[in-house]
């Protein structure tokens, strides 16, 4: 096979890895179909604990990465669990065990996260000054520089000791930059609430912790991408740093740095709160009869009280839309027979509704995305 012939093949699956996620994050999103889910009444964080089991993560001079951020995890999580009510708190692991990226990002998608926490710790490779240290946190996006393509590849990488990794991921290679075109295609809905979040982190990281701030980055992480909440990866430190590897493995440090996490947690939560007088807890309602037509629309508020259907009671929204449930009313706008399009006047609202999010109706009855997604599907074959 010539060199042309190679690039057209290895540029088709990573088109076909592109569409099979714009397809299947969709459906991750919420529970089976045909089941009705408990109303949401609390805040959802899972914390995921990077590596694990046989996936050691980077190596320190006298520690391990799986180590040091299972501790972390474990103690951010109990923060948040003494200190804010109305918090359901979810690990990926919470012993020494390796879990698919896929599995990770499943375990939030299928909880309704409210956000997805990814705790890592950094390593130089051989040949670099190990004198590199500090903490830095990203969110999913398009590296055009590729500057910080060695920690996206190095994270990547985790899927090699996954079985049938070329099957689950569409041929995706996490040892080729070519992959990463995929990033650049792909829309991150959730991206100004990650950034938020991550900035918060830094800042608590700095001025709390002393640590050195590497910024706030943009990567294409895998565990991110396949996630469906706002999300976030956060590199501790390097423990390829002999000064900062002895930090990390402290139980003084890891509470240093659990307890920054959660500080950037309770101000991020506590600004969402703050931001408008709606709540805007996700839930969903039994389906409806299928003969009747299905639409998308973009859920903005729930009230406790009824308000009228006027677009000056929604920051000049219309085409709203009211359903009551469990002492609630659910606001939404828009009516939209794609998907896409529901997705794309989400991010054109989120400067208003910061917390909208995309639900199905059948008729006038709201429905399980995922059910919907798939009756369109069917209809469609």
């Amino acid at each position: 096979m010539n060199a042309k012939s190679k690039n057209g093949t290895k540029g088709s699956k990573i088109v076909a890895l592109r569409l099979r996620l714009l397809l299947i994050v969709p459906l991750l999103m919420i529970s089976t179909p045909g089941k009705v889910n408990p109303v949401k009444s609390e805040f959802v964080v899972v914390i995921d604990a990077g590596h694990g089991g046989k996936d050691s993560g980077a190596l320190g001079s006298s520690s391990k990465e799986k180590d040091i951020v299972l501790a972390i995890a474990l103690k951010t999580g109990n923060y948040i669990k003494q200190n804010i009510k109305d918090v359901k708190v979810i690990y990926t692991r919470d012993k020494d065990v390796f879990v698919d990226l896929d599995k990770r990002a499943d375990i939030a998608n299928k909880n309704h996260a409210d956000l997805f926490i990814s705790i890592h710790a950094n390593a130089v490779p051989k040949g670099v000054s190990r004198n590199v240290a500090g903490s830095e946190t990203f969110v999913l996006g398009n590296d055009k520089d590729n500057k910080n393509l060695a920690v996206v590849m190095k994270e990547n990488s985790v899927i090699l000791l996954e079985e049938n990794y070329t099957t689950k991921y569409e041929g995706y290679d996490p040892n080729s930059p070519e992959s990463f075109i995929i990033f650049s295609l792909m829309q991150n809905i959730y991206l100004k609430q990650s950034l938020e979040f991550a900035t918060i982190i830094q800042n608590q990281f700095r001025e709390r912790v002393g640590r050195v701030d590497r910024g706030v980055k943009q990567g294409g992480f895998l565990v991110l991408l396949m996630t469906t909440m706002p999300s976030v990866l956060i590199e501790t430190g390097f423990i390829s740093n002999v000064s900062e590897e002895k930090f990390l493995k402290s139980s003084q440090g890891q509470d240093y740095i659990a307890s920054a996490i959660f500080r950037a947690f309770r101000d991020y939560k506590a600004d969402i709160d703050r931001r408008s007088s709606f709540s805007t807890v996700r839930e969903e309602v039994v389906a409806a009869p299928e003969t009747e037509e299905i639409f998308f629309s973009v859920q903005i508020a729930t009230t406790s009280e009824k308000r009228e259907l006027n677009p000056a009671n929604f920051k000049g929204l219309d085409q709203l839309h009211e359903f009551a449930e469990t002492e609630r009313y659910r606001y939404s706008s828009g009516r939209f027979k794609e998907y896409m399009d529901a997705v794309a006047y989400r991010k054109q609202i989120t400067d208003k509704f910061p917390d909208a999010f995309v639900i199905a109706f059948r008729g006038n009855t709201t429905i399980n995305l995922q059910q919907a997604l798939e009756s369109i599907k069917k209809k469609q074959n």
